[in-house]
């Protein structure tokens, strides 16, 4: 039996003990607390945060898009997003009833989307990109839950120009097409969000603020293209439809000496912003690149140069044309009844004789003509940096006779797109060199605009000699000057270039009085800065024929883009052989400065007219050595001595 001495002794022991152990659990939570406070007090709130938060997202915005010198051609505009918090919503239904208003949807989808059971709703895609009437309505209602968000929307300065080159973006801002797509990595900026606080009920906390984390842009990018080429190109591409009202029509401006692509454009375009409305075959099909088709006589170029290269002939040696050429016991004519008679290899380029290519096809043999046409890049694609390239088809050499090689020769049988039609042309006229197409020219961070990549000229190969590229810049003047392409001459630049008249063939047969009309034009001829096609699929009410439809439109554009790029005129030129009656004939304006009005040399082929008081020409326009047609007028200011 236990003594009660003993047992209190017990308990004063049990107790020390019960007192030791209490001790250390206090100084354990003493020092739990000290190490949460002082060491973890930053993560616990930081959870806190998250458990309290609602984060509504904001879409990064994407990097503006510039033309070659720095011109924006697309960029961003304010284009704010409705995201809700539906537990924060007091009077559901009223809610439900404004924003069915404000975003003109049904009562019921409005009714769906703030009664979900989520933390945060954002209503789309109805409230996605609203405009700022609209968001300036839902501000003014203040209604609790209902938050807008800073989005954007892309901007596309220039409408519908550019449309197929620059593609567009999807409701997301992630890129569908074009451009936009091809670099939707370097264009995307990241996302950000805006933050609200909430009790477990979803009821706001007053006492905490939100935190805004604001997106970044994504990288801005360079064009090769020039955007006042570009609206020239389109502009005269809509009055020769307006005039035409063709099935399409196409223009493309390139810079042969490196394949920096100054401006593209297909009709019928779209709007960007709008690409909802318009058929997929309309936004999909950037013709430049994505049209297949027999060229006609711009093909010729090719045939010629492979000719000079491998000397088959000379220039000024002859070759008779009937009217015909017999291919075995096939007898394939000429565009020209009755033919050109009797003429030399540079007249043949000029009349665009098919008799004459068949022949320099015939010497070549075809062996060689195939490897020419496979070394100007054709049945290949080109390499753009744009979706939708087609190869085009040229003839399996297995499969080409006397015949294909005879019509190949002059631009039929083979097809091909009009981009690696003026790639191959510009190889043939800038030292025989071929490049590879290219839009993108650069990158640049946004804000500090450091440069990220910086694209450069891609030689493919050289496919003639610099010697026989200079026989081709004077006969494409020719052509130009005395020649088919007479229509394109212009007075001062050194034009030279191609007619095209393409029948089109569906399902083995080729279509009556349906032709794709082209030229292909490129200045100035001794130093090839541009060279620009034009195509226009089946016009109506007029002579399908390249050189009186095409050729005009061309020289409507050389004439304004050239001064663009600063190219000088020149007196140096080939003479336009005159046409009495078609032609207009021009004539050197002599230096008249420092001489006295009575000492003027008579004229029959323009006039004077005077300004300004006094006896001696201070000053004259045109300047001295420039060209007047006949008719016009040299303005002459006089002064005293």
């Amino acid at each position: 039996m236990i003594k009660m001495n003993d047992f209190i002794f017990i308990m004063q022991k049990r107790l020390k003990l019960l007192i030791v152990l209490f001790s250390f659990l206090v100084i354990i939570l003493i020092v739990r607390l000290a190490f949460v406070q002082f060491f973890q007090s930053d993560k616990i709130i930081e959870r806190a945060y998250a458990l309290w938060s609602r984060n509504i997202p904001v879409e990064g915005q994407r990097g503006i898009i510039y033309d070659r010198n720095g011109k924006p051609i697309v960029n961003n505009k304010l284009a704010p997003s409705i995201g809700v918090i539906p537990r924060q919503i007091e009077n559901k239904e009223e809610v439900a009833r404004f924003i069915s208003e404000v975003l003109e949807v049904s009562y019921e989808e409005a009714y769906r989307h703030i009664t979900k059971k989520v933390s945060v709703e954002m209503i789309k895609p109805e409230g996605r990109k609203i405009s700022l009437e609209q968001a300036k309505k839902i501000i003014d209602k203040n209604y609790k839950g209902v938050y807008i968000v800073g989005d954007t929307t892309r901007n596309y300065l220039y409408d519908d120009y550019l449309a197929h080159v620059l593609g567009f973006v999807g409701i997301d801002n992630q890129g569908i097409t074009g451009i936009e797509y091809i670099y939707d990595d370097y264009l995307m900026g990241d996302s950000g969000n805006s933050s609200y606080y909430t009790d477990a009920k979803g009821g706001a906390l007053n006492q905490l603020y939100g935190v805004y984390e604001a997106p970044t842009k994504g990288m801005d990018i360079y064009l090769t293209i020039d955007i006042d080429l570009q609206i020239l190109l389109e502009r005269v591409l809509e009055n020769t439809a307006a005039k035409y009202h063709p099935d399409q029509i196409l223009g493309l401006m390139m810079n042969p000496k490196n394949g920096e692509i100054l401006a593209m454009a297909s009709y019928p375009s779209f709007y960007p912003e709008n690409y909802q409305d318009y058929d997929q075959e309309i936004y999909n099909r950037n013709l430049p690149i994505w049209m297949s088709f027999e060229p006609g006589s711009t093909f010729k170029v090719i045939t010629y140069s492979a000719g000079l290269e491998e000397g088959v002939f000379k220039l000024d040696d002859t070759f008779y044309d009937p009217g015909y050429k017999m291919i075995g016991s096939t007898r394939i004519k000429d565009w020209k009844a009755g033919g050109h008679g009797l003429q030399s290899f540079l007249e043949v380029i000029q009349n665009s004789c098919n008799p004459g290519f068949m022949e320099i096809g015939e010497r070549l043999g075809k062996e060689r003509l195939f490897d020419y046409i496979h070394a100007y890049g054709f049945g290949k694609k080109t390499g753009v940096d744009l979706l939708g390239e087609s190869t085009g088809i040229v003839f399996n050499l297995d499969n080409v006779g006397p015949v294909e090689l005879a019509t190949a020769s002059f631009g039929q049988g083979n097809s091909v797109t009009p981009i690696q039609l003026v790639n191959a042309t510009s190889a043939a006229i800038n030292g025989g060199v071929l490049y590879q197409p290219y839009v993108l020219k650069e990158m640049r961070m946004p804000i500090t605009n450091e440069l990220i990549y910086q694209n450069k000229p891609k030689m493919i190969r050289r496919v003639i000699s610099e010697e026989t590229s200079k026989i081709m810049q004077y006969a494409l003047e020719s052509v130009v000057a005395k020649g088919t392409g007479r229509n394109a001459y212009i007075d001062g630049y050194r034009v030279g270039g191609k007619t095209g008249t393409a029948q089109k063939a569906v399902d083995g047969r080729y279509l009556d009085n349906n032709y794709i009309v082209s030229f292909i034009g490129a200045a100035p001829m001794n130093d090839p800065e541009l060279v620009v096609y034009v195509a226009i699929d089946n016009p109506k009410n007029v002579v399908q024929y390249g050189g009186v439809v095409a050729a005009p439109v061309v020289k409507e554009i050389l004439q304004e883009a050239l001064p663009i790029l600063g190219v000088a005129k020149q007196i140096d030129q080939i003479e336009k052989e005159y046409r009495w009656g078609l032609d207009v004939k021009y004539y050197i304006v002599p230096d008249l400065i420092g001489k006295k009005r009575n000492e003027l040399p008579i004229q029959y082929h323009y006039r004077y007219q005077y300004y300004g008081e006094g006896n001696i020409v201070k000053f004259q326009s045109p300047a001295p050595y420039e060209r007047v047609p006949e008719g016009g007028t040299i303005m002459v200011y006089l002064g005293r001595e």
